[in-house]
């Protein structure tokens, strides 16, 4: 069996890129072949079966060209009429396909409540010989255009932790940073409106005022980055913050490793990997409830200060041996993957 995926490869860092990761690695220490073709703009050289076309055309060129027996194409966002279209391409007779949707919160959105089983979105998806979701949503989502429940299946993200090494040592000024603070508050994620990033800058000034070493690191970049800045650079305690922008993914394990707890506080967001790996690493994590978090994260209400600053409390006053759980590789999610892959070919 040889498998394609098609999706955003790393770098940058994101949930479905470390997903995508996970499953070819998986794949390959099973010596089962895994392509990869990246659909992003993020350009590298071309190696180790990882390709990046740069039109449309050259994408159709490499599906002719390589050889597989399984197109595995990962989506994120929104399912929009480009991305639609290349589903529609994916699933042109010649091989088994699978399509996973990534993006957690969509089938409560209006367009995708809006969207029936006539609709072009219904016409590709069901095109697909397996469908992945990242939650029952999805799942739901998928049955009410008309997709078969036996060609569905609920699996959900595995973080790539191969690079993660926390013992290493990070490079500045992450090191400083740390060497000055204890505790530290992280945040992994896209700078964007949706994330809620203002409400933990105003958390770690109330903080401070009982844990005075606590400090916040936040990784990430996007279109608010400079707001942030600014909002940063105007706090009292902005010393004490510090916006790194895009970092390597090793560095980030590194990072949420060491720090003693990750915040995930979101006004819209799907099944984090970020957090899942957290979880793994034994990181404890306080996210917004958006019902579908996994087990064991500490959960708060939307732009919630008080409650926000209530489990922070909770989690800091924990002794260490509670605190943090033991990491360990599930592969669990991997293998229902390749579980799926196996009972298409």
């Amino acid at each position: 069996m040889r498998v394609l995926q098609l999706g955003p490869y790393p770098p940058p860092h994101g949930g479905v890129q470390s997903n995508l990761v996970a499953i070819r690695a998986f794949l390959r220490k099973r010596d089962i072949p895994c392509a990869v073709i990246n659909i992003t703009r993020h350009r590298k050289p071309e190696a180790d079966e990882v390709y990046y076309p740069e039109s449309a055309l050259q994408l159709m060129r490499l599906l002719g060209r390589l050889e597989y027996d399984i197109l595995h194409l990962h989506l994120g966002g929104i399912l929009s009429r480009r991305l639609l279209s290349l589903g529609l391409v994916c699933t042109l007779p010649r091989c088994k396909t699978v399509m996973t949707f990534h993006s957690g919160g969509y089938p409560s959105t209006a367009e995708a409540q809006a969207t029936d089983p006539n609709s072009f979105a219904g016409i590709v998806l069901r095109r697909f010989d397996g469908l992945i979701g990242v939650n029952p949503e999805i799942l739901e989502f998928f049955h009410r255009l008309g997709v078969p429940s036996e060609r569905t299946r609920l699996i959900y993200p595995h973080a790539f932790l191969a690079e993660a090494s926390p013992a290493g040592t990070l490079p500045e000024p992450l090191l400083s940073f740390f060497g000055r603070h204890d505790p530290v508050l992280i945040s992994v994620g896209l700078l964007e409106p949706e994330y809620d990033l203002p409400l933990q800058i105003e958390a770690i000034g109330q903080v401070r005022k009982k844990f005075p070493d606590a400090g916040l690191l936040m990784i990430g970049s996007g279109s608010l980055e400079g707001n942030l800045r600014q909002l940063i650079a105007a706090q009292p305690d902005a010393q004490h913050i510090l916006l790194t922008g895009d970092v390597p993914h090793a560095v980030t394990m590194q990072a949420i490793a060491q720090a003693q707890v990750m915040l995930r506080t979101t006004l819209y967001d799907g099944d984090a990997v970020s957090v899942r790996e957290a979880i793994h690493l034994g990181t404890p994590v306080i996210a917004t409830d958006n019902g579908m978090r996994p087990d064991g994260v500490q959960l708060i209400s939307k732009s919630n200060l008080p409650s926000l600053l209530q489990e922070i409390d909770h989690v800091f006053t924990m002794p260490s041996s509670v605190r943090r759980g033991s990491m360990g590789a599930d592969e669990t999610n991997l293998r229902a993957v390749l579980d799926l892959y196996q009972s298409l070919v």
